[in-house]
């Protein structure tokens, strides 16, 4: 992604985008020996001001070597996503002593919220657009015209209650898509086919028991959405020890949230050292009888603008599944390949690493490999 962006834009008389500062990349990470210490880094960061990153750097033996800039790959491998063994996919989940299945960052360092992101070529545009669709599995039908027909770049969210979970996951990944799981909330219809929803009168240990049900439904996913605001989402205290859980874990956490300024799950993200992105732009809100279509171009238009003497701008908008809106997404997507003033990335090309999460980085030296 650019660098550090401000979303200071407006589109049609509105301000379309949240406050951004100290945004990177977190795609793309390096591994780095400094100074007799192995650590991680992002392009050129300072302890400061982390900046973008357009080069990676690779550890070529076992022992600390000098640091040593090599150009990332122009194409991402055929399937997208990094090519892992059974034994490093292994040891990225645990078995608890309820017997439930959670990932985990591994012994070597790998998190997996970077092991199982979708690569993209770097070298493409700055400007950068995304696009998530979110709460798949509660229409079959729509789940799997998702999956097979949207482009590759588009990534996925998918209800935790969805029946035979892991199964759609691997087929999302076989077509490409990035996927993450819906944080199950009150009063968002989490609760279906047997998945207890987070809710604000329940005790600590409660909720952390329904996110790990949750998170045992599948595997191979980045991390988790969540939309905001509400009661849960607006009470730090209840979210700490949530968020706490999945930064522990290696998982990102995306945040739906159209509310200008900091919030709480951006702040706890930032102190707990959690890979995070954020969209206050709902997409299929067919605002001004314009439809999904429209408001996408909207934001293509606003992502392509490049306001004198700032960096590139990024965004990615956020969709419920339905027809309209996979027919939309087609349509807009064949035009937009014929134009070469943005890229199309998947959702990890908009997370943001700050501080505490790059300090997690660097204390994994092995974890990451161009």
């Amino acid at each position: 992604m650019p660098g550090p962006t401000k979303a200071d834009g407006r589109a049609n008389g509105r301000d379309i985008r949240p406050q951004r500062s100290g945004l990177i990349a977190a795609y793309l990470l390096v591994a780095v020996a400094i100074a007799g210490s192995a650590a991680l880094i992002f392009g050129d960061v300072t302890a400061a001001a982390p900046q973008v990153v357009e080069k990676a750097v690779a550890a070529t033996s076992p022992t600390p070597a000098p640091a040593q800039s090599l150009p990332l790959p122009l194409r991402p491998p055929p399937s997208g996503f990094r090519s892992l063994s059974p034994a490093e996919l292994t040891a990225m989940s645990e078995i608890t002593t309820d017997g439930l299945r959670l990932p985990r960052i591994a012994p070597d360092g790998w998190m997996p919220w970077i092991a199982n992101a979708r690569r993209f070529d770097p070298s493409g545009p700055r400007a950068r657009i995304g696009l998530l669709m979110i709460n798949l599995g509660a229409s079959e039908a729509a789940m799997k015209r998702a999956i097979e027909e949207l482009p590759a770049e588009v990534s996925l969210a998918f209800l935790p209650g969805t029946p035979d979970l892991p199964r759609w996951l691997a087929q999302a990944r076989a077509f490409g898509h990035e996927s993450y799981l819906m944080l199950p909330i009150e009063d968002q219809g989490a609760g279906e086919r047997g998945i207890r929803a987070i809710d604000s009168s329940a005790d600590t240990a409660e909720n952390l028991r329904r996110l790990r049900l949750a998170l045992a439904r599948g595997a191979g996913y980045v991390g988790l959405v969540v939309s905001s605001p509400g009661p849960v989402t607006q009470s730090e205290t209840i979210l700490r020890p949530l968020v706490k859980e999945m930064a522990d874990r290696g998982l990102g956490l995306v945040e739906i949230n159209p509310a200008p300024g900091a919030a709480a799950v951006q702040r706890l993200t930032d102190e707990l050292g959690a890979g995070y992105a954020r969209s206050a732009d709902v997409l299929d809100y067919k605002l001004a009888g314009e439809g999904v279509l429209g408001n996408l171009d909207r934001l293509a238009a606003w992502v392509a603008q490049s306001p004198s003497g700032r960096s590139a701008r990024h965004a990615f908008g956020v969709m419920q599944p339905d027809d309209e809106t996979i027919d939309a997404i087609v349509t807009w997507s064949k035009r937009l390949r014929e134009r070469s003033t943005m890229s199309f990335v998947p959702l990890i090309g908009h997370f943001e690493c700050r501080d505490a999460c790059m300090a997690r980085l660097q204390a994994q030296p092995a974890q990451l490999r161009p």
